[in-house]
């Protein structure tokens, strides 16, 4: 069996702020680049890493034109297009609005919480290896 790689997505990201004032600074970057030799992959890794990394600690987003400060918290659920569906748990909602900012933003919130979180009455979950986010109202 043998694979290509040809695309390569990395994403990190740090939280930062002050505990005892409860003001959080969220950062998320994420890059995706074309692998052009698949033996290429651990070095190319590896160099987005340290681009990533440099946005992440040495400059903020005000100074670098390449950096973009993602507040991952200012998404608005009502922007975006859902659709009822029926799961082994019973009705739900979910979206494939990939073209939409806000659903972006939404599913940048989603990786930095593990995949899973509850925002306002919703649960919210992001189906795995796919562009795919569920909700559920909360009991």
């Amino acid at each position: 069996m043998s694979f290509k790689v040809t695309k390569l997505t990395v994403g990190k990201g740090r939280t930062s702020g002050n505990e005892k004032a409860g003001v959080w600074t969220k950062q998320y970057y994420e890059l995706e680049i074309t692998i052009e030799d698949e033996h290429d992959v651990e070095i190319a890794k590896a160099s987005v890493e340290g681009l990533i990394d440099g946005w992440l600690t040495g400059q903020t987003h005000e100074k670098s034109p390449l950096a973009q400060h993602i507040n991952v918290e200012n998404w608005d659920p009502n922007k975006i297009e859902w659709k009822t569906a029926e799961g082994s748990k019973g009705p739900y909602e979910r979206s494939e609005d990939v073209n939409n900012l806000e659903f972006k933003a939404m599913l940048k919130d989603l990786r930095v919480h593990n995949g899973k979180m509850t925002r306002g009455e919703f649960f919210y979950w992001a189906f795995e290896k796919s562009a795919v986010v569920g909700r559920k109202k909360r009991k």
